[in-house]
C-alpha cells in the first residue's frame, strides 16, 4: 500500500504563531504559501528518492549474488538495469522544486505547485511497484531460485522505464502545460 501523505497540510498546520502572523501580511501571504508548497513537494520527493535508493541497494545485492553464481546470461541486462537505477534515482534527487525565473515567460503559480504535489504523490504508487518487484526478485534469489531471473530482470527494467517516463513529464506539470 502506498504511503501518500499530505505534506502541505501538515506543514501549514505546524506553522508557528510568528509565521502565521507574518503570513497574514498582504503580499507575503502568497509567497509563504508557495514556499510551503515547494517545501512539501521537496519532502515528498525526498521520500520517493529514499525508497528508490533502498530498492537500488537491494538490486546491488541481487547483482552481486548473480555475479557470484556466474550467471553471465543476465549480467549484461542487470548492469544496464543498475545504470538505469542510478540515473533515475539521481533524476529524482536533483529535480526542480517548482521555481520559475523572474523573467521567464511561464510563471509557476500555486495551482501549478498543487498539481506538482499531486503528481509526485502519484509517483509514490509507481515507486511502490518498483520496491515490490525488487523485493520479490531479491526473495527469489535468496531462495536460490534462478529460473525466472531473465524474466524478472526484463520486467523490472520495464517498470523502471515506466517510472522514468512518468517522472520526465513532471516539468510539464510544474509549468501547467500538461
Amino acid at each position: 500500500m502506498s504511503e501518500k501523505k499530505d505534506y502541505y497540510g501538515k506543514a501549514k498546520s505546524e506553522m508557528r504563531l510568528s509565521e502565521r502572523i507574518v503570513a497574514a501580511i498582504p503580499g507575503f501571504h502568497g509567497y509563504k504559501e508557495k514556499e510551503l508548497r515547494r517545501d512539501s513537494d521537496k519532502l515528498l520527493r525526498n521520500h520517493i528518492y529514499l525508497k528508490l535508493s533502498q530498492a537500488k541497494n537491494n538490486m546491488k545485492e541481487v547483482f552481486q549474488k548473480l555475479s557470484d553464481r556466474r550467471m553471465f546470461d543476465v549480467l549484461n541486462d542487470m548492469d544496464r538495469l543498475m545504470a538505469k537505477f542510478d540515473r533515475v534515482t539521481e533524476k529524482v534527487n536533483h529535480a526542480s522544486y517548482g521555481y520559475a525565473g523572474f523573467f521567464d515567460v511561464l510563471k509557476v503559480g500555486e495551482d501549478d505547485l498543487d498539481n506538482m504535489i499531486a503528481f509526485d504523490n502519484q509517483l509514490v504508487d509507481e515507486v511502490d511497484k518498483i520496491v515490490e518487484e525488487v523485493n520479490a526478485f531479491k526473495a527469489e534469489i535468496g531462495k536460490q531460485a534462478f529460473d525466472k531471473t531473465k524474466q524478472m530482470t526484463q520486467s523490472l527494467t520495464e517498470t523502471v522505464d515506466a517510472f522514468e517516463e512518468a517522472f520526465d513529464k513532471r516539468g510539464e506539470v510544474i509549468l501547467g502545460v500538461s
